[in-house]
């Protein structure tokens, strides 16, 4: 059955060549996916230059600011592990718990609001707008966290700063779906993850220079940081309230024509409008955690995100190789860089080989090898490659995740925000609880057997999502009905199937 389902996939046409085909040749098609006059007059030629002018155009536009917007996001949420190697447990007098109460708290309004925020992002006509306005007010809060003086400041201003940075991140990543379609998407998710891996990139070394500071007008090092870091963030999204657009109807230095043709990729794609007022809000939320693909995904990124809390402590497991905070800072630096380079090459080949599955499962497996590695021994050299090679490799299976969740739980619009925002909130939960399994330097045991087993699951959850989505298709090959969870009756008009 499943081989027969394979072969199915096999010969099965692209479906947005299979609707420009029949749109083209006349064949029948649904009345909204009639080709704009403009577009039909293109020859073949004339149309394929004009999709990679609009999309190197709108690639130019968007990318880099949600580039930025994300290495800001992350460099004012993990600037406090950079604090942490500055002194500000001894400044302010906190403890080691509490300290890691300090990182956990922020993900308890960073997870809580973020399917409200991107329920209001997926009903507006302002989204670029929305999310600008999000990061100018995290830029202020994470400025703020320099005149804090002791452990009750520092802990509301960590609470304060998740609330509003869980605009970002689910709201970019539905942002995206409002003008890629399922063929983009991957490789686009994956340059915007690269804005996180830059931030802790460029977040040890910028930690570097601005901790130099240190003394200067009367502000110790770790006050200059969150300082600049915070007046930068604000800035910035300022200017880019006026870059980012807001629909693919209107794109900062695009032709009508141009845009029209990015309307005409997702409509292609998607076998419908995008319509926010489809279904109300309330509705949209009830289908996606109802939905057996929600949950399946969620299990995936869930287990993922267990071992990627890493992150929070990544300079201290860093230090506990032995070296001093300058060499520390450096050493913190490659392994984000390498997974910038990992990330980008696993959503570019995922998106042009349309699958999912083993983009996931792949760098998993490299996963599971470096936890072995960093519980085996306590070689320097071996325990740094085991850490280089970490971050890389499940980022890489994280972003394909991600594009899975928004390429598979696609329309109606709101129940889409609602899915991303969901999958994405439950899955950052580990954020909190996980920094606490972060003891016992230099080995690191219980957090390194736990973030094996964590491996391990989501290759699991990833195979059953695979096994359901295969199902399904099948069923749509059939002509089955695939119930109130499978595509809408326009995708199913449009022959619509699932990227496994």
């Amino acid at each position: 059955m499943d081989d027969k389902a394979d072969n199915m996939e096999d010969t099965k046409l692209d479906h947005a060549s299979e609707v420009l085909e029949k749109v083209q040749t006349g064949g029948p098609v649904p009345a909204e996916l009639r080709m704009p006059a403009n577009l039909a007059a293109l020859s073949d030629d004339e149309y394929k230059r004009l999709g990679r002018k609009s999309t190197l155009k709108m690639d130019c536009v968007i990318m880099p600011v949600l580039v930025i917007m994300f290495l800001l996001n992350f460099l004012d949420r993990q600037n406090l592990a950079s604090a942490r190697l500055a002194g500000i447990e001894e400044d302010l007098g906190i403890s080691d718990v509490q300290y890691q109460t300090c990182v956990s708290i922020l993900f308890v309004g960073y997870i809580l609001l973020q399917v409200p925020s991107n329920l209001v992002l997926g009903s507006i006509k302002w989204p670029g707008v929305y999310i600008c306005c999000g990061m100018a007010v995290w830029g202020v809060v994470s400025a703020s966290m320099a005149t804090v003086q002791n452990f009750g400041g520092l802990l509301a201003a960590r609470v304060f700063l998740g609330v509003v940075e869980a605009v970002f991140f689910p709201g970019a990543l539905y942002f995206l779906t409002l003008f890629y379609n399922r063929k983009q998407y991957a490789l686009r998710a994956a340059i915007l993850y690269a804005g996180s891996q830059l931030g802790n990139a460029v977040g040890s070394l910028f930690a570097i220079g601005v901790l130099k500071l240190d003394g200067q007008r009367g502000l110790v090092g770790w006050r200059w940081l969150f300082l600049i870091e915070g007046v930068l963030t604000t800035g910035l999204a300022i200017l880019f309230a006026l870059i980012l657009p807001n629909s693919n109807k209107k794109i900062l230095g695009m032709s009508s024509i141009e845009c029209e043709w990015v309307q005409w990729n997702m409509l292609a794609d998607q076998g419908q409008k995008n319509d926010s007022e489809e279904i109300s809000n309330k509705q949209g939320f009830i289908l996606a955690i109802t939905d057996p693909k929600t949950w399946l995904l969620v299990g995936t990124l869930y287990s993922i995100y267990i071992v990627s809390a890493l992150t929070n402590f990544f300079p201290s497991v860093v230090e506990s190789l032995g070296y001093d905070r300058t060499t520390t800072y450096g050493l913190t630096a490659p392994p984000f860089v390498l997974a910038v380079i990992v990330m980008l090459l696993t959503g570019f080949h995922s998106d042009r080989q349309q699958e999912r599955w083993l983009h996931i499962v792949v760098p998993l497996i490299v996963t599971a090898i470096a936890n072995i590695i960093s519980l085996s021994t306590l070689n320097v050299g071996a325990r740094y490659f085991a850490i280089l090679i970490l971050p890389g490799s499940f980022y890489a299976a994280a972003v394909v995740t991600l594009s899975w969740v928004s390429n598979s739980i696609s329309q109606p619009a709101p129940k889409r925000a609602a899915a991303i925002a969901f999958v994405n909130a439950l899955c950052n939960t580990p954020n909190i609880w996980a920094s606490y399994l972060y003891f016992g330097k230099p080995r690191y045991l219980v957090a390194f057997i736990v973030n094996l087993a964590a491996t391990g699951l989501a290759i699991g959850f990833a195979t059953a999502t695979r096994i359901y989505l295969r199902r399904q298709n099948a069923k749509l090959d059939r002509g089955e009905d695939t119930g109130k969870h499978g595509p809408t009756e326009a995708q199913i008009a449009s022959g619509y199937r699932y990227i496994i």
